[in-house]
């Protein structure tokens, strides 16, 4: 969970240094497996969380990449042919709780910056 916490803190932080609402979120990575994590963010987030199949898109980023250079495709739309989407996550929580969640751990990171300083 505090994966999805720190991923809305991002994400808001975007949004409000751009001013552009963020729609959805590309999950990879070994963690993006997790049914659980990807589903919490969703709601956490109020976006829609798209796996794609390959989760290690650095890898393959790289592959596109070198591809690119080679000539071996011929742009970055021949590209989005080869991605396939595993799941797609959808919110389902309620707005209210998810604001609620999210206080919670608001107040959980401003308590936490005091353990270091505390008298014993």
């Amino acid at each position: 969970e505090g994966i999805a916490y720190r991923c809305k803190d991002v994400l808001l932080a975007m949004e409000t240094d751009t001013g552009l609402p963020v729609s959805s979120l590309k999950a990879d990575g070994g963690a993006s497996a997790n049914d659980f994590l990807l589903q919490f963010m969703a709601d956490l987030l109020g976006v829609r969380v798209v796996r794609p199949v390959m989760l290690d898109s650095t890898a393959l980023g790289a592959a596109y990449l070198a591809g690119l250079a080679s000539d071996f495709w011929s742009s970055t739309d021949e590209l989005r042919e080869h991605q396939k989407i595993d799941r797609v996550f959808e919110p389902r929580m309620e707005r209210e709780k998810s604001e609620m969640l999210y206080e919670g751990w608001k107040r959980a990171v401003q308590r936490s910056f005091r353990w270091g300083h505390q008298r014993k």
